[in-house]
């Protein structure tokens, strides 16, 4: 990697590594969803779906989407509903294994929550799955006492939520460099 990195839209182009990425980081758990399910999460909120790249390609994504405080998409299914609600849903957020543990998830999310306070969200939730839950509390995440029990997420995961900070890193510009 030359040390450019961006952080852009998610789109037409990135559905092959996007699904790519997501069966590598999912499937050993049996949580992966598809190309398609996939897709249908950033069509109903393309303004709050990102993709990280580097060297010119997708080495990761976030997926976020409106949807109710204290629910969330069902893995078994496409989404169909654009929800109005302050709270913004990030369904999926994955890193490329050779680009992980040098804080890219982390930019990930802090453009997310910039773009979240942009359109005036209040909150930020989350599906905790795979033993994540530890890294999401270091990001100010909180753990709900109420377990997920529907949409395919196994029996160990976790429903987390955070305010959207008021100050904070701003967006991240189109084009950083490391």
């Amino acid at each position: 990697m030359n040390g450019d990195v961006l952080i852009r839209p998610a789109g037409d182009r990135d559905w092959d590594a996007i699904a790519d990425m997501e069966a590598a980081a999912y499937g050993e758990l049996g949580l992966s969803e598809g190309r398609e399910a996939l897709r249908s999460r950033a069509e109903v909120s393309p303004e709050t779906c990102f993709v990280l790249e580097a060297d010119g390609r997708a080495v990761g994504y976030l997926l976020a989407l409106p949807y109710p405080a204290g629910r969330y998409p069902d893995l078994r299914q496409s989404e169909t509903t654009a929800f109005v609600s302050r709270n913004l849903h990030l369904h999926d957020l994955v890193v490329a294994p050779p680009f992980r543990g040098g804080g890219m998830a982390r930019r990930l999310l802090e453009h997310v929550a910039g773009t979240a306070r942009t359109h005036g969200y209040e909150q930020l939730s989350l599906v905790a799955v795979g033993d994540s839950e530890g890294f999401w509390s270091s990001c100010g995440f909180t753990a709900h006492p109420r377990p997920v029990t529907a949409g395919g997420y196994g029996s160990t995961a976790v429903y987390m939520s955070a305010p959207v900070p008021v100050h904070g890193p701003r967006p991240s510009p189109p084009h950083e460099s490391s």
